[in-house]
């Protein structure tokens, strides 16, 4: 999940030290001695790869009286209110205001070559089932999946773009692709993986269409 930590980093950090208190596992939080919240409030020396000053910082300038005001916050609230900041991810994975989940969206839902995203970056994007794309592109083209699926004309704009979105989308391999798209060869789903890509790059609507495929897969 990437999450707008402006906005839900705080609530976000209370609800998940919250958990096992949640949970009946312990009475507070900071006697759970799987969670991070002892080292937040003082009550544990830091492992080298936690980081506590960005969040700290957000309840005081002095770490002291920022440990308990962030205490407080955490402790003092009545957890039955506590409502998941989780629950209101976009799509299922990105936490933020309209204008972060734009900014997700652009980032790592447009139409550009698969190539020139960061591998890093590209590894957060969330994998669709082939049933569901299939899906949102016969409903955006009036067709059927056997239409889809079947190996037949060259013409078939709406084939070729599905191919696209599944390999682009689903995390599957080209192989596993060339099965579920009718049988047809790995090397074959690169092949249609590129045309619709070069048909993408010259043609505004059609990449407006791609767009608004994709917007229905992650319900954005």
């Amino acid at each position: 999940m990437l999450i707008d930590a402006d906005e839900y980093l705080i609530p976000l950090s209370r609800y998940i030290h919250l958990n096992p208190v949640r949970a009946a596992i312990v009475a507070n939080p900071v006697e759970y001695p799987w969670s991070s919240y002892a080292v937040f409030v003082g009550k544990a020396k830091s492992p080298d790869f936690l980081v506590t000053d960005q969040l700290l910082a957000r309840f005081g300038r002095r770490r002291g009286e920022a440990i308990k005001a962030y205490r407080a916050f955490v402790e003092e609230v009545d957890i039955q209110s506590l409502v998941n900041p989780a629950e209101r991810a976009a799509g299922g994975f990105i936490l933020g205001r309209d204008g972060f989940v734009q900014w997700v969206k652009d980032m790592f839902l447009s139409s550009r070559d698969e190539e020139r995203e960061v591998p890093q970056l590209r590894k957060l994007r969330p994998r669709v089932s082939l049933e569901r794309i299939v899906q949102a592109v016969c409903e955006e083209w009036g067709c059927s999946e056997e239409q889809l699926r079947a190996k037949g004309s060259k013409r078939n704009i709406a084939r070729g773009l599905a191919v696209y979105l599944a390999r682009d989308l689903s995390g599957r391999k080209a192989r596993d692709l060339g099965e579920f798209f009718g049988g047809i060869s790995g090397a074959a789903i690169t092949m249609k993986y590129t045309q619709a890509g070069q048909q993408l790059a010259q043609d505004k609507k059609l990449r407006r269409k791609v767009e608004g495929i994709k917007e229905k897969i992650f319900n954005i």
